[in-house]
């Protein structure tokens, strides 16, 4: 399991003096960055294949309050990916300082051609490299239809 570590900084905190939902997206952004920068990801790399991540969704569960005072551990486990690598999907789960679970999230992404902006494919030695990633115990093969699972379609302001 991939594990970083943050100090909470009074930045991370909301108008009720705890962890706020922003800080809780912008740590699971830097663990996830954090590992694929150390396994091959890096913008050197990324600009050899011009592919980016994105992201579909992320799902945060939490369980308890988080203040400020004590570290805490953000962790990164793969619980799906494509047989092409062009969808992954990820879950993060928060620890105090006494490694109890104090939230959980689900996140799915994908990869995108900079250039033609559609998803594309991962590069074998890439997909090899985000594969090497710890499992979760209900990891699975996703196909395009797991990325469709919650019949989210957009709704456009229209004037009358």
């Amino acid at each position: 399991m991939y594990i970083k570590e943050f100090d909470i900084r009074w930045s991370d905190m909301d108008a009720n003096r705890h962890l706020a939902n922003s800080a809780y997206i912008n740590f699971m952004s830097h663990t996830r960055m954090g590992f694929l920068m150390e396994n091959g990801f890096g913008q050197k790399e990324l600009g050899k294949h011009n592919i980016g991540p994105v992201v579909f969704y992320e799902h945060i569960y939490y369980f308890k309050e988080i203040f400020a005072g004590k570290p805490v551990k953000v962790s990164l486990q793969l619980k799906g990916l494509s047989e092409d690598g062009m969808y992954f999907e990820f879950i993060h789960n928060f620890y105090d300082q006494k490694g109890e679970n104090f939230a959980s999230c689900e996140m799915m992404g994908g990869w995108i051609d900079l250039k033609e902006r559609k998803l594309i494919s991962l590069p074998s030695e890439l997909y090899k490299n985000l594969n090497s990633l710890s499992h979760t115990d209900d990891f699975r093969i996703l196909t395009k239809a797991d990325t469709r699972k919650f019949s989210k379609k957009p709704q456009d302001l229209t004037e009358n």
